[in-house]
Order: C-alpha cells, then structure tokens, then sequence
C-alpha cells in the first residue's frame, strides 16, 4: 500500500484536513484510515511508529512521515498552489515541528473533538481503509 494518511479519527481538525486533502486529490493519490481503527492500530505496529505520537502519519512507498515533514509530502501531491508549501522543507525539522506541536497539543482544545470517527461518505468511503 502506498501514499496512507493516519489521523487522529475524533479529532475535529484532523477531520477537516482529511476533508481538505481529499478535495484536493481528485485522483485519489491518497487512502486515509484513523488512528483509532484496526486497520490504523496495525499499521502502527507493523511500520513501527511510537504508540501515543499526536501527529498525522504519512506513509509513502514504506517510509514513515511525521509532523510537519507529513505534512509537506501530502502537500507535494494536491491540486493546485499546495504543492509550493514544500520549499517550507528547507528549514530544519525541528522549526517546523516546533510550530507543528503546539497546534496539535491545543488541537481540541481550538478546533474540537468528537465523541467518534469520522464516518466517510458514499463518494469518499472508497479512500478509506479497512
């Protein structure tokens, strides 16, 4: 499996980023699953990535991408001006995640949080994993 976004599935900005990038990805470069499901918890365990890391998950040709460097790697895939945020990837990881870190640890506490998982639409589902 290729180009696998993990989000955190009741996290209400996360939600919104999946929303974002999937109408920005009409090809369907990408396939999404929540942390909290069991395809999502496998993954986890199977491509070794700490349990508990508040960050979207990138995964492309089996190499793992977190926070901002994540984030920049889906960018490089979307329609339109997008993909001219990855020259953000010439600053160092740990500027970028600086920043990264303090959106997602005040996260539900800015955007909300559900009470569960996004539930994809009949157009959408398709891009979910299982």
């Amino acid at each position: 499996m290729e180009n696998i976004i993990l989000f955190d599935g009741v996290c209400n900005l996360c939600n919104q980023s999946v929303q974002f990038i999937i109408k920005r990805d009409p090809k369907g470069h990408f396939k999404f699953a929540s942390l909290q499901s069991e395809i999502g918890q496998k993954l986890v365990e199977q491509y070794g990535i700490p349990k508990g890391i508040e960050s979207i998950i990138y995964i492309e040709k089996d190499k793992v991408y977190i926070k901002s460097s994540a984030a920049l790697r889906i960018s490089r895939k979307l329609n339109g001006y997008w993909r001219y945020l990855t020259i953000l990837s010439i600053l160092p990881s740990s500027f970028r995640d600086f920043f990264y870190d303090v959106i997602a640890k005040n996260r539900y506490k800015w955007f909300g949080k559900k009470e569960s998982c996004l539930l994809p639409t009949i157009e959408t589902k398709k891009r979910f994993l299982d």
